[in-house]
């Protein structure tokens, strides 16, 4: 089953003319003597005059800084753009600008531990004594600080302390293996490490000492490590006098936070590519681009107000870690979860919406669609008054998802599906209040994202497939990556196919409402007798079949032209694998996509490979199956499952053979 133009739910007048987006498209007109009266006039202005787009973004906030600039934007192209040189902020100010003591700050959330609020005041103190203490170890801004460690509040606490110092921040979760954290951590030197002793997943506490340990003797630039004791697990004793205890240093007597305006690209965290095939890409973001974009998307595209409960199902090691802390710019509460979305049911997060009164929650679309598989209806079992959006992203929401979310969690609901990456920390598309949700749909290109599909010519194209670019910079795009000087693999990662035009990897379809569907990544595309399929077609049409819980596909090209293209299927629990379930696969992928998506082989696997921030492993499967070195081919530290793996090793030769 595909998208479609059907419209599944538009937003009541009196919210849309309340929203975010309202407010700055009148402000626009206002100021600029426009007459934008549509999302579409406001997406074209944004693009015509991107360089004002911006500037009306800063002034709108009234982004508090030092300094003036001479231009919005440098001369030259992309990558090495600048933006508002000249400027000094400071992105965590701005966070804690919203400090209201009529509600919480934070919330957090976790298996095995109570609910906890985070009064403001409690969550600048602490802020404000670890700021002491990076002061106290000499620590400068430009200094890495990084985090081992679960979604809880001690490790944002360390963030927002790092950030209003001007230090550099970046993190991983703890279920990283040791050699993934290494190899992301170890290129950018860090002085400090703070780190659970333990995290909690699926109902069991895993005991992370001694990686930690470990870890720490790969580090060689650390100054300091700082135990978060978690789970009931204490930190060890240590003859060490590096080693320090998040509790002790939480109960400073530093008098405030002091908010250090650094210029306006000075570095504030960084994410990480997959790495999944070799050492992570470090894409190192700016304070500036960050502050905007986050306010930009949080309040006009997701229409986050003020008092608001914001939830996102992440960790530390994925990008949407620092974007629920966004939704603090927009004087929401970010609402903090650590453990498994499914445990002990499917059924938990969505108690936690009601007890808690959450309006934004925000999943994936694995986790919606395996709610709708159970037949899960949430909006039956639990009072979700307050809910206004659910968000998904990670990977493409299939259609019938879509439909799920209106008939089980209710018709009120905007559904705002998004797609962008870690490259920008952001969404490039997402949600827009004034159109409608149409099935299988993303609403639209985000403001100032001057996006296209293009196939291989460099041509745009309309209600057909291709390349998802972007023509002009933007301020969220990396300042750099770390020990690039050159911008070599800055450029190697996005500039190549288009010189100048970013190219981001993903496969897309502009439809003729001027919606969105993404179709997977263009590496895993698979070109299947001279015709590229998307892989998010596959799996959207195995989301029907009940019986399958996961599914990976690749399209191996062979000697003489030849191409071999096998589906692995993991099984729900207590299927078995039969002649008429193959029947069923086959005849699916026939009917709803075309004889060009029917695999040459189906193979039921133990496991389907993800990266631990929950992304298909399909590359790496296929560089296996060619041939390839597996400890070339994939970095099991990188890997949610990395027993995974072993059966696309094991079992290759008997695969092609067959």
């Amino acid at each position: 089953m595909h998208a479609s133009s059907e419209i599944l739910w538009s937003a009541f007048p009196a919210i849309i003319e309340t929203s975010g987006l309202v407010r700055f498209r009148n402000w626009v007109n206002q100021r600029y003597s426009l007459n934008l009266s549509t999302y579409e006039d406001l997406y074209a202005w944004s693009i015509e005059e991107y360089e004002r787009f911006w500037e009306s973004i800063f002034q709108f906030f009234n982004i508090d800084h030092d300094g003036v600039y001479g231009n919005v934007c440098s001369l030259g192209t992309m990558p090495q753009v600048r933006w508002f040189e000249g400027l000094s902020l400071n992105y965590a100010e701005h966070i804690f600008r919203q400090k209201d003591s009529r509600r919480p700050a934070m919330i957090a959330l976790a298996e095995h531990l109570p609910d906890r609020e985070i009064p403001w005041q409690e969550l600048e103190d602490i802020s404000a004594n670890l700021q002491s203490y990076f002061d106290d170890c000499g620590l400068l801004p430009g200094d890495r600080v990084v985090a081992y460690a679960s979604n809880v509040p001690e490790t944002s606490m360390a963030m927002l302390a790092a950030v209003a110092s001007g230090l550099v921040w970046s993190s991983c979760s703890p279920d990283f293996g040791v050699a993934g954290a290494a190899d992301r951590f170890a290129q950018i030197d860090p002085r400090i490490l703070f780190a659970s002793t333990a995290y909690s997943y699926n109902g069991k506490v895993f005991d992370r000492r001694s990686e930690v340990l470990e870890l720490v003797a790969k580090l060689t630039s650390l100054k300091r490590i700082v135990w978060i004791e978690a789970y009931g697990f204490s930190a060890p004793v240590m003859e060490d006098p590096r080693f320090e205890i998040f509790s002790s240093l939480a109960r400073g007597d530093a008098t405030s936070l002091r908010f250090v305006r650094v210029p306006f690209s000075h570095p504030i965290w960084i994410l990480y590519s997959s790495g999944t095939t070799g050492l992570p890409k470090a894409m190192v973001h700016g304070h500036g681009g960050m502050l905007l974009e986050h306010l930009k998307y949080l309040v006009l595209h997701n229409d986050v107000r003020p008092g608001e409960r914001f939830f996102w199902y992440t960790t530390t090691g994925w990008m949407m870690w620092n974007f629920v802390h966004a939704s603090m710019l927009a004087g929401a509460t970010a609402v903090l979860y650590d453990g498994s979305a499914a445990f002990p049911s499917l059924d938990h997060l969505w108690s936690r919406v009601e007890v808690h009164g959450i309006e934004h929650f925000g999943t994936s679309a694995p986790f919606l669609v395996a709610c709708m598989k159970e037949s899960r209806m949430p909006g039956a079992s639990h009072k979700l008054d307050r809910l206004r959006s659910i968000g998904s992203t990670g990977s493409p929401l299939p259609p019938e998802a879509f439909s799920y979310v209106y008939q089980a969690v209710g018709n009120q609901v905007w559904l705002c599906s998004m797609s962008g990456g870690s490259d920008v920390c952001t969404a490039f598309v997402g949600g827009c209040i004034e159109r409608p949700v149409l099935r299988g749909q993303i609403q639209c290109r985000a403001l100032g994202v001057d996006l296209e599909a293009w196939d291989d010519a460099g041509h745009a194209v309309w209600q057909t497939l291709g390349e998802m670019v972007i023509r002009k910079p933007l301020p969220c795009m990396p300042v750099f990556f770390w020990n690039d000087s050159g911008f070599d693999k800055y450029r190697a990662s996005y500039f190549e196919h288009y010189p100048g035009v970013w190219r981001h990897g993903d496969w897309i379809e502009i439809t003729a409402e001027d919606g969105i569907i993404i179709h997977g990544r263009s590496d895993a595309t698979l070109n299947r007798q001279g015709v590229r399929i998307g892989t998010a077609e596959i799996y959207q049409a195995l989301d029907g079949i009940r019986e399958l819980r996961d599914a990976l596909i690749v399209n191996l090209e062979l000697e003489g032209g030849d191409h071999f293209m096998p589906l692995f299927v993991l099984l729900r629990e207590g299927v078995e694998w039969r002649e008429p379930l193959q029947r069923t696969i086959v005849e699916t992928l026939r009917k709803s996509c075309s004889p060009r998506h029917v695999p040459d082989l189906v193979v039921p696997v133990p496991d389907i490979p993800y990266t631990i921030s929950g992304k298909k492993m399909e590359g790496p499967v296929k560089k296996i199956l060619m041939g390839e070195d597996p400890s070339k081919a994939v970095n099991a530290g990188t890997m949610r499952n990395p027993g995974s793996i072993r059966f696309f090793i094991d079992n290759r030769e008997q695969l092609l053979s067959r």
